[in-house]
């Protein structure tokens, strides 16, 4: 069977079985870990079937960022996993089932478990891409909204004079965690993406603080200096 065909069957599966309230954790959201993670390994030899089955049920069991059982979250997924595979997909070979389940159960930020193989390694960093870009942006203030969360200080939006706070300031969020995510990826294609999207989160962060200053037609360079963003040296080097 090809990994085409396994990825249709988890998707129907899913769509009969798996309740897509939460649309930062949707099957859509599955599906383009899968398509980021491909992308990782691909001059890799590792296991794609471990990979894709990870990738498609790592969220099975999501609680919210808020929930204080959080950290076990991602080892309940690998659990349901398990049980998923045994009830509705009995062809799935039995001896990737410890892999698969190494790949949810380490692939959570929260969970603090150490990846012991390259599949969970490309699993974790196709996950935490989701995180930054154009949809990372989009994923952080939908989540927010779902806790309740502010949008930014507006007097201090970079925490210059404060401590950061991203449990009341969603733009927080970007310093305490966003802006560090290349230094936890797990492979150097993982960084390399990493890094790319982290540059579109700091143009966002300093276009931001130039409206909050009335500046409507240009961006903050103190804030692109701040984060070590040149932007007409990202402007030439793009053309």
């Amino acid at each position: 069977m090809t990994l085409e065909d396994w990825e249709r069957r988890f998707q129907e599966s899913l769509e009969q079985h798996f309740s897509q309230d939460d649309k930062a954790h949707d099957i859509a959201h599955f599906s383009r870990v899968w398509k980021t993670a491909r992308k990782i390994m691909q001059f890799t030899d590792e296991d794609e079937r471990i990979v894709l089955t990870a990738c498609y049920f790592h969220d099975v069991v999501s609680l919210p960022k808020n929930h204080p059982e959080r950290h076990l979250a991602s080892r309940q997924a690998a659990m349901r996993t398990r049980q998923i595979l045994a009830d509705y997909f009995p062809d799935f070979p039995a001896q990737l089932y410890d892999g698969v389940t190494h790949a949810i159960e380490a692939h959570s930020f929260s969970a603090g478990i150490t990846p012991e193989t390259l599949e969970v390694k490309i699993v974790q960093d196709a996950d935490r891409l989701e995180s930054l870009g154009a949809i990372g942006l989009v994923r952080v203030f939908h989540v927010a909204g779902q806790l309740g969360r502010g949008l930014f200080h507006v007097e201090d939006p970079l925490a210059l004079h404060r401590p950061l706070d991203d449990v009341n300031y969603t733009f927080d969020h970007f310093q305490n965690k966003l802006l560090t995510l290349a230094d936890s990826m797990q492979t150097e294609q993982g960084r390399e993406m990493a890094r790319y999207n982290i540059k579109y989160l700091v143009t966002f962060m300093s276009k931001l603080c130039a409206e909050l200053k009335g500046e409507y037609y240009q961006l903050d360079t103190k804030t692109l200096n701040r984060f070590g963003l040149d932007y007409k040296a990202e402007e030439a080097s793009s053309e």
